[in-house]
């Protein structure tokens, strides 16, 4: 047992670190950890001077086994209505509506509700251990948040071969299909992300901001991305900021960002 919170946080100048920390479950979630790490990553995304987030888990066992079913299947009381009230800032992790980047640093296995997790992120470093699935139809579920979202990660057929089988995949292929970014040894894999993430967080924030928020809306075919991408073109090429990064080419220097 840790003995500690089940999720910890720990902030690395403009990127805060999110971390599973139920080693001796697989960092299994239960409900708190659900609602810890969406409360986690809803204050990343208010607070200005948090650039970007990685999430990551504690051991090497496993970076999210998924739920934790002992739990679920104990409960007497579940109910999809309250599990999905705890559930809401977590699922725009999952959905992709929080603004600020996340970086999905997965030090092993990405399973279940830990794949779906990792899907959550916008690019993920990876174990070269590591293996990812969707197995819940092996336990009569399916992908509460994955199965509406793998399809965009990866093509259509590979997508519901792993949704319907429930089998999985390893490293080298998930890096194959684009499903993530970067394959590294165990240990290299929290200080390769927290390197990514920095280098994000070193641009400028609206710029950030406003890229991530299109490339989901296009990837995603939703109508409103015309309608977005004016708002934003606006907002942010008549802001100070890009002021600042011309000027800064300009003079040869290093930009110095205020957000607005």
């Amino acid at each position: 047992m840790t003995g500690g919170p089940e999720v910890v946080t720990e902030r690395r100048g403009a990127v805060l670190v999110v971390r599973l920390n139920r080693p001796e479950a697989r960092n299994a979630l239960t409900w708190g950890m659900i609602r810890d790490v969406g409360a986690a990553v809803a204050a990343a995304d208010s607070d200005p001077e948090t650039r970007a987030v990685v999430v990551t888990g504690t051991g090497d066992r496993a970076f999210c086994a998924g739920m934790d079913l002992r739990a679920y299947a104990e409960s007497d009381d579940f109910s999809v209505a309250e599990s999905e009230q705890i559930a809401v800032e977590y699922m725009r992790l999952l959905e992709g509506e929080v603004g600020v980047p996340v970086v999905g640093a997965v030090n092993a296995s990405a399973l279940a509700g830990g794949f779906e997790l990792m899907l959550g992120c916008d690019v993920v470093v990876a174990s070269a251990d590591a293996k990812f699935g969707l197995p819940e139809v092996k336990r009569g579920l399916f992908a509460g948040a994955g199965v509406m979202h793998v399809g965009r990660r990866m093509p259509l057929g590979i997508a519901l071969e792993l949704a319907l089988t429930g089998d999985s995949i390893d490293a080298a292929r998930a890096y194959e299909l684009g499903l993530v970014n970067a394959v590294v040894p165990p240990v290299d894999v929290l200080p390769t992300a927290l390197a990514l993430a920095q280098r994000i967080a070193a641009n400028g924030p609206l710029a950030i901001r406003a890229t991530k928020e299109l490339v989901r809306l296009a990837s995603a075919g939703s109508p409103r991305a015309p309608e977005r991408l004016h708002a934003l073109r606006t907002l942010v090429f008549e802001s100070e900021d890009a002021k600042e990064g011309a000027t800064a080419f300009i003079e040869k220097r290093e930009p110095r960002w205020q957000g607005r």
